[in-house]
């Protein structure tokens, strides 16, 4: 065994405080000595001083140990983009390489990191945790197999490679790149700066986005063309340039969602495109809705209506009450019935078509419209608007709406006499249709299918009951709500290019007082409102569809019950398959989950409805910068000693570099990298060697002892 270094100790023979009183007392007979000018004085406490020493027991200690083999990190990047071309096989194979030499005094351990889709790849914090296991006086350094697209690059050296200045020479342990390519790459980037997530029916919509190219022999400025596709229309065309941001104008024609597909022309040479498109998302939202709401007369259901609708932000009401026909006088000023005339003339002629809805709750017609005025209303229905009648009495009384113009539109007709009117306690109930009508499916408490019709006893989970409701002799359209005696309450339908809805009873707001548990008033009539208003989420026919990474998942609604229904998809590249759609558990509905391998916009299609799709865009570092590339890491590595090894390199002077140990020089070469030796070691056994043994001592002392006599004897 060779000792690797001596250490120094002592062994005393006498107690430490008596070799401390005799020194003390020679010390003190030398200066006595030295004072009264005595030779010889010195030399005789020299000798005092040796056996002092021997006393003490110096001792040298030969340290027998073992060598402890030093551990290298191999830090293999998996994450997501080493998927792209051959780096994931470059990279297994040069880890592989690396993983399987041998080399004296270094062994070699691999930590895998699959990266993060949300923060990036993460080498360093991979590093800083694998090596907290290493005895710090064993850690060599690390090597990082990556395509260097990482995202915790520190701006300083990282702790776990500043070793303390004591254990080795260097300040320093290295940290060698291997890259999964050839040679630095380059790469084009699209990039959406600014999107709006809402825009106006009707009106355009401003994007800002911005292509920056990357990589060695890129500049700022660089022609490209922008295509820009909505909803897999025809695309356009747009010229733009390189590292500037540009502004596109996207019309926005109906309401509803709207994906903007925009891809910008290849980079000659470039690692990727698959960066150089994304998806923007835009919801087409009406502007104000305008309502206009008229009742006949004072009623509880007034401020029902009222609070709905003056709730809604979206919604801009005029509200007129007729609080006194104009066949009646009794004298009261028309100041003190209302504060502005009925504008008759600029609501129903001038002003009409500005109206989105129109509401007539417990409107009775005694020559307060003129027929040209009725007949605007059902023009206005026609031509595209919406018509919601709740029905009273009055329905059913000599100023009867469906005697007017109005009445040619209306989904029902109800006879017009007192056996029309049905007086007893009933709850709403909702039909095969309404169960799987959007306006009313799914109503919060809506009694099951086999509830008993009309049942006075209460049921729990059944709605609230109402008292009064008309039976129609005759309807067309859809009823989705049933009253007594299983009579129609709830009546939709289509009049041309506009809809109309018909409730047969007035007693609505008795849900809202909680009657008897009351039920979802403001949501049935906010639904109803919204259908007539042609909010697509409640179309009766909806095709929908949404996208996962890698899945396409297609849902079908409709009122009626199909067979399975077949699908056309179209890919983003244009080619075209069918898929088949299945019932689900809900009522009315198909559904169906389609793998897919494209990114981009998918057009979905059942014939008679087409819905659009896309799936979400990477806007990861992971996919922003889609390269091989040293710029991130040469920096880091250079300021550890350690080297960059480019692993694509087919020359044959560059293969997968070997490691090994270097005692001293340069860490890395064209192909070879290495760590340094630290000398780690485990202490095995200590033995002790006297450093003043006994018969030197005490010839030494007897010398000094001898000398101070001779001198004592010359100055006699």
């Amino acid at each position: 065994m060779t000792p690797l270094f001596a250490s120094v100790g002592f062994a005393p023979l006498l107690p430490l405080w008596l070799l401390t009183l005799v020194g003390a007392l020679a010390l003190v007979l030398c200066g006595w000595g030295v004072f009264s000018r005595t030779r010889g004085a010195i030399l005789r406490l020299c000798s005092v001083c040796v056996v002092l020493l021997w006393l003490a027991g110096p001792q040298r200690y030969h340290e027998q140990r073992r060598t402890l083999p030093q551990t290298a990190l191999l830090v293999v990047d998996q994450s997501p983009s080493m998927g792209l071309d051959q780096r994931a096989a470059i990279a297994r194979q040069a880890a592989d390489t690396l993983a399987q030499t041998k080399v004296d005094g270094l062994n070699i351990r691999t930590v895998t990191v699959r990266g993060n889709a949300h923060d990036g790849t993460k080498l360093f914090d991979a590093l800083d945790q694998a090596a907290a296991d290493i005895p710090p006086a064993q850690f060599a350094g690390a090597m990082m197999v990556t395509d260097g697209e990482i995202a915790d690059v520190p701006t300083t050296i990282p702790e776990r490679l500043r070793p303390l200045l004591d254990t080795n020479s260097r300040a320093t342990l290295p940290l060698h790149i291997l890259l999964s390519a050839s040679k630095e790459q380059k790469d084009r980037k699209l990039s959406v700066l600014q999107a709006p997530p809402y825009a106006i029916a009707g009106q355009s919509a401003k994007l800002r986005v911005q292509v920056d190219d990357m990589g060695p022999g890129t500049q700022a400025g660089t022609p490209a063309e922008l295509s820009v596709r909505i909803n897999g229309e025809e695309a356009r065309s747009i010229p733009v340039l390189s590292g500037a941001p540009q502004e596109i104008t996207v019309p926005v024609t109906q309401p509803g969602p709207l994906l903007v597909s925009l891809s910008a022309s290849p980079l000659p040479g470039e690692a990727s495109q698959l960066n150089n498109q994304t998806v923007a998302r835009i919801t087409g939202i009406r502007d104000r809705l305008k309502v206009l709401l008229i009742s006949g007369t004072p009623n509880q259901g007034e401020r029902v209506w009222r609070r709905l609708l003056k709730a809604d932000p979206s919604v801009d009401l005029i509200h007129f009450t007729i609080l006194r026909p104009p066949e009646k006088d009794d004298g009261t000023p028309l100041s003190d019935l209302a504060l502005i005339a009925f504008p008759v003339r600029e609501l129903f002629q001038e002003k009409i078509n500005q109206f989105d809805l129109i509401i007539l709750d417990g409107f009775e017609n005694r020559h307060i419209l003129p027929h040209s005025y009725l007949e605007n209303i059902a023009s206005f229905v026609r031509r595209g608007g919406g018509l919601l009648l709740t029905a009273g009495p009055e329905f059913i009384g000599p100023g009867s709406l469906q005697d007017t113009p109005v009445g040619d539109v209306l989904p029902a007709h109800v006879a017009p006499d007192q056996s029309s009117m049905l007086i007893s306690r009933f709850r709403p109930t909702l039909t095969d249709t309404g169960r799987r009508h959007p306006v009313t499916a799914s109503l919060p408490g809506a009694p099951k299918a086999d509830a008993q019709l009309g049942s006075p006893t209460a049921v729990p989970g059944l709605w609230g009951p109402w008292y009064r409701a008309l039976h129609p002799d005759s309807t067309h359209g859809e009823v989705l709500m049933n009253g007594p005696d299983n009579s129609p309450l709830l009546v939709l339908d289509r009049v041309d290019q506009g809809r109309i809805a018909l409730l047969l009873s007035d007693q609505i707001w008795l849900w809202s007082r909680g009657e008897d548990g009351g039920g979802p008033q403001a949501e049935l009539l906010r639904r109803i409102s919204h259908w007539l208003m042609k909010e697509p989420e409640l179309e009766e026919e909806q095709l929908t569809a949404s996208m996962t990474p890698d899945a396409l998942d297609i849902t079908r609604h409709s009122i009626g019950a199909p067979a399975a229904a077949a699908i056309t998809l179209t890919s983003p590249s244009g080619q075209t398959s069918t898929v088949t759609l299945h019932t689900s558990g809900d009522e009315g509905t198909q559904t169906t989950h389609v793998p897919i391998t494209e990114s981009g916009i998918w057009r979905i299609s059942d014939g008679t409805h087409t819905t659009y799709a896309a799936s979400e865009q990477d806007n990861t570092p992971e996919q922003t910068d889609l390269r091989v590339t040293a710029t991130r890491v040469a920096d880091m590595a250079k300021m550890t000693g350690g080297g960059v090894f480019w692993l694509g390199d087919t020359t044959a002077s560059m293969q997968t570099p070997t490691p090994k140990l270097a005692t001293s020089g340069a860490l890395h070469g064209s192909n070879w990298l290495a760590f340094a030796q630290r000398d780690a070691h485990l202490v095995t056994g200590r033995t002790p060697i006297p450093l003043l043994p006994a018969p030197l001592a005490m010839a030494l002392a007897l010398m000094l002892l001898f000398a101070a006599w001779w001198r004592e004897g010359r100055t006699r």
